[in-house]
């Protein structure tokens, strides 16, 4: 172990030292506040779950904006700037939470969060490529993960049990945890913006119309899939932002026995990830995908029987059960079908996945716990899970007949 840690520290260089340790910093304080985030919202405005919801909706609308502009944006001011704008931006936003008292000071707030998120995430992914060859990247990018995993770990057991004292505090702490990062971005990383290459053949670049994004949009199975995961990110969304206060709301569950939900998520991502990807990479992408998938929809429609804290702890290790199947293998499924001059492309709209799942599931299940009953948020978000089943099988038949093709016109 000591051998295998000594070779990781010179393997790297220093500057993804600071970002790996830079990032544990950051995601414990975010992770502080935002798995309690719609409970404060909803204790403090004393709103309809639908409407506090929406405010997710606002955030994630907001970032889909952002992140179609973020790359062109860090392209030509570069890298370092933009994550230190994003993260000091991000850490006042959360200062000014701790005196927000009104739903439209919230949707500002929010709303610009979701802005400027993505300037730091693509400014981080693009900085790691920068910084590390490609021999070596799959490595790091996965050093870098367990360090966001070790923060979410940490940063709701703790998030939990300050905010069920006071949340002036956890937002403070958030604060201090984004502003951190980003002073040791300013003070300490180097910019790593390649020197644009000069046209050798002395001719233009040829033009893209949208971006390259209309040959995207039309690849059907890559936009089946799209939406196969869609269904299961909306799961996913629901539990991340809904059933903290579902479960203070209804079953008097305290910030600090919450905060040990989440907690597990990512201690189970940390220690199991390695053992599962090895498991699963043994077996066709989409089969596996499916399986993930299950376990989203399982563990969603489970969460409407629960009346108690090891009921709701059993879903979660059943949803991150999914997670480990379902996220390294669709990452890979996106990357093997992607064209090799688009991947970049490709992996934005499979990104987006996730802000489209925020803007939507939230407030569906808001809506339908207004309108129906709380149990409906999880029965609702069941169905769409098993949607997201029968889309991916849909996908296994494309892929059977694709090979079967493929076979019989190898043999003409």
């Amino acid at each position: 172990m000591i051998n295998r840690l000594n070779r990781y520290r010179t393997q790297y260089p220093g500057q993804f030292w600071l970002m790996f340790f830079g990032m544990l910093i950051m995601t414990v304080g975010a992770s502080m506040i935002w798995p309690f985030l719609m409970i404060i919202v909803s204790s403090r405005l004393r709103l309809p779950l639908t409407t506090a919801a929406s405010l997710m909706t606002i955030n994630a609308v907001m970032g889909l904006i952002s992140s179609f502009i973020a790359g062109p944006i860090i392209d030509r001011l570069g890298r370092k700037w933009v994550m230190v704008f994003s993260l000091l931006t991000n850490g006042c936003l959360y200062a000014l939470m701790i005196w927000a008292d009104s739903l439209p000071a919230f949707a500002v707030l929010l709303g610009l969060q979701g802005a400027v998120n993505p300037l730091f995430r693509v400014g981080g992914d693009a900085m790691m490529a920068d910084l590390i060859p490609q021999p070596q990247r799959v490595e790091a990018y996965s050093l870098l993960r367990m360090s966001n995993n070790l923060g979410v770990a940490l940063g709701p057991a703790i998030g939990g049990f300050i905010a069920s004292r006071s949340y002036t505090i956890a937002f403070i702490c958030a604060a201090l945890g984004m502003a951190t990062y980003g002073l040791l971005l300013l003070f300490r990383a180097r910019e790593t913006l390649p020197a644009r290459a000069a046209n050798a053949a002395g001719t233009p670049p040829v033009q893209e119309r949208f971006g390259g994004y209309d040959k995207v949009l039309k690849d059907g199975p890559f936009i089946s899939f799209v939406f196969a995961f869609i269904f299961t990110s909306i799961c996913a969304s629901m539990i991340w932002v809904l059933l903290s206060v579902y479960t203070k709301t209804n079953f008097n569950l305290s910030e600090s026995q919450y905060g040990l939900i989440p907690t597990t998520n990512a201690v189970m991502v940390v220690a199991l990830q390695i053992l599962v990807t090895r498991i699963t990479r043994r077996f066709r992408d989409l089969p596996v995908m499916a399986v993930g998938s299950a376990f989203y929809a399982l563990a969603t429609f489970a969460i409407a029987f629960g009346t108690g804290f090891w009921w709701f702890w059993l879903c979660m290790v059943v949803m991150t059960v999914g997670e480990l199947v379902l996220v390294p293998t669709s990452t890979t499924f996106v990357a093997n079908l992607a064209p090799v001059d688009m991947r970049g492309r490709y992996m934005s709209i499979y990104g987006l996945t996730w802000g489209v799942a925020t803007g939507i599931g939230p407030v569906l299940g808001g809506w339908l716990n207004d309108t129906f009953q709380p149990r409906a948020i999880w029965f609702g978000g069941g169905l769409i899970g098993l949607c997201s089943v029968l889309a991916f099988l849909g996908l296994i038949g494309w892929d059977w007949r694709k090979r079967r093709l493929m076979r019989e016109s190898a043999r003409g």
